[in-house]
């Protein structure tokens, strides 16, 4: 036989779901619930179910795994199915489970009497039969909702286990109690006890020399450095020009009248009678001028030679030259024009504009390299600023002065290490204590109680090749001797007040506080270590 095979959503109510059996056109209806239940949890909505199949000619079978629904399936007669392939059956409704007898109260042996009689025994079944005769299926969902449950007037009896349960949480709540009360006055209770000491403030001003000890004798304080190197670099144009092109070439004839020799040596300047200047490119030797008869008469004839000679610079306004030219010592001229000079003008470099990048390069702001040099240091530096410094090395511009500069541009690189020292904190606390200690009448009597190092000033910063110094400037307090130890002893077990009468007797002490670890608290424990004696300074000038 053919089944019909029904999927339940979580909002189905008890209608929707008698309206899908009804109108499946099958006999027999397999009901698949979702995972959470719904309306199926309750046994009332599963007898409505039944009983409207039943009228409507229909077998319903629950596909399901969930024990409490099965159970409330076995009331209501519904068979059961694991799943659709699954045989299905009434399932069995689990007996209850029962102890050995020890903790079971047996009811008849109580005096219930009188309550068992007034109780209305029904039949079960005829029961659940009148409650679903009298409940309208359009109002099933909301006859499905759990009544209020009426006092019964039955006697209830005790259960010893939830007496057992709530004995051992007092139980519970006792011990944690006193350990509260042990850990709030036994082991919470401390006291700091303040004094403010009588003192003398004493000026420190000096200058102190860095270096790689304090020794306050010498006048030496151990100094931090932090160091870091970058290339630094700028970019500047080419402001100068200067003609690259051909030079110009010519010959020139030399000659010599005078009886010797005459040797005119390379590189020579000759000028023309323009005041352009040619240079001799090899040395020449002219001769000497010799005797000859000119119509019978004796005459001189002069001796001569030729040498080549180049443009100084480079022009097309050194071509063409003519005429004598002038430096040789001997008369010369040229032999012909000159040529081959050509113009061809290119930016350079120029010393001028290398010094300006320079003071551009210095002028550049140092602030990030500070901050990171700063940061170098440990918490407890004092640092100072006005150690900073920017060792730089000799600049390289590319391209060089006097080189070609491309488009114009040019650009100067300098390596760069920057310096910043600092001075440890406990370096200067020894070192102030040292002094003032020296500043003391007696060192038995008197201690110092704060060396100022809290506010202390380094000023005056002077480099000098690898030496560096610093005025250091702050107030010391110097006080007389109070003994801990004595303190201590004198305010166990006392009250504020009680402290504050017996320690103001004391000399030097001017005035105090005691501060208690927690409100409830309200004398000192009787544990010196429990209390810790702290000291403030009063001002206060001979």
């Amino acid at each position: 036989m053919n089944k019909d095979v029904v999927y339940i959503d979580v909002e189905d109510d008890i209608t929707a779901i008698i309206g899908k059996v009804k109108s499946s056109n099958e006999k027999i209806v397999a009901l698949v619930p979702p995972k959470r239940i719904g309306v199926l949890q309750s046994a009332v909505n599963l007898r409505l179910l039944q009983r409207a199949a039943t009228q409507a000619d229909k077998r319903i079978v629950l596909i399901t795994n969930n024990q409490a629904l099965s159970a409330l399936s076995a009331a209501a007669s519904i068979p059961v199915a694991k799943n659709l392939q699954s045989k299905p059956e009434i399932a069995e409704i689990p007996a209850l489970d029962v102890d050995n007898g020890e903790d079971v109260i047996d009811g008849s042996q109580l005096p219930v009497g009188d309550i068992a009689k007034a109780v209305d025994k029904k039949d079960a079944s005829k029961e659940d039969e009148e409650l679903i005769e009298g409940i309208d299926i359009g109002e099933a969902e909301e006859s499905a909702k759990p009544k209020p449950i009426k006092k019964s007037s039955a006697k209830k009896v005790p259960d010893f286990n939830v007496f057992r349960k709530k004995l051992l949480l007092i139980l519970g709540a006792g011990a944690v109690l006193i350990g509260v009360l042990i850990w709030a006055f036994v082991f919470a209770p401390a006291a700091t006890v303040i004094i403010t000491a009588r003192t003398t403030t004493v000026p420190v001003s000096g200058v102190v020399a860095l270096g790689t000890t304090t020794d306050a004798e010498v006048g030496t304080i151990k100094a931090d450095t932090q160091t870091i190197e970058r290339e630094a670099s700028v970019d500047f144009e080419a402001t100068g020009e200067r003609d690259v092109g051909e030079k110009a070439t010519g010959t020139v004839k030399f000659s010599n009248s005078t009886p010797s020799s005459r040797t005119i040596a390379a590189g020579t300047e000759l000028s023309s009678t323009s005041g352009k200047v040619y240079v001799l490119d090899t040395s020449v030797t002219v001769a000497g001028a010799s005797l000859s008869w000119c119509g019978g008469t004796p005459c001189a004839s002069p001796g001569t030679a030729t040498g080549s000679v180049t443009a100084a610079e480079a022009g097309t306004s050194y071509n063409a030259a003519t005429g004598s030219v002038s430096g040789a010592g001997v008369s010369a001229s040229f032999v012909g024009a000159t040529s081959g000079g050509t113009t061809k003008v290119v930016p350079i470099v120029l010393a001028a504009d290398v010094q300006a990048a320079k003071e551009k390069l210095v002028a550049e702001s140092t602030d990030d390299v500070r901050r990171e040099l700063k940061g170098k240091f440990a918490d407890s530096v004092q640092v100072i600023d006005a150690s900073f410094v920017a060792d730089r090395q000799d600049a390289t511009s590319a391209p060089a002065v006097g080189a070609e500069a491309p488009d114009k541009k040019a650009k100067l690189t300098s390596k760069v290490t920057y310096r910043l020292n600092g001075v440890e904190r406990s370096e200067i606390d020894n070192y102030l204590r040292d002094v003032l200690k020296k500043q003391m009448q007696d060192q038995t009597t008197q201690k110092v109680y704060k060396t100022g190092v809290d506010m202390v000033k380094l000023n005056d910063f002077v480099r000098s090749g690898d030496a560096a110094t610093v005025r250091l400037v702050t107030t010391g307090h110097i006080g007389p001797v109070i003994n801990e130890d004595d303190i201590k002893e004198a305010v166990l077990g006392k009250r504020f007040g009680d402290i504050q009468n017996e320690l103001t007797k004391v000399d030097g002490i001017s005035d105090v506080e005691v501060k208690f670890s927690y409100f409830w608290v309200r004398t000192v424990p009787k544990n010196v270590d429990k209390v810790t004696i702290e000291f403030n300074v009063e001002n206060a000038s001979e």
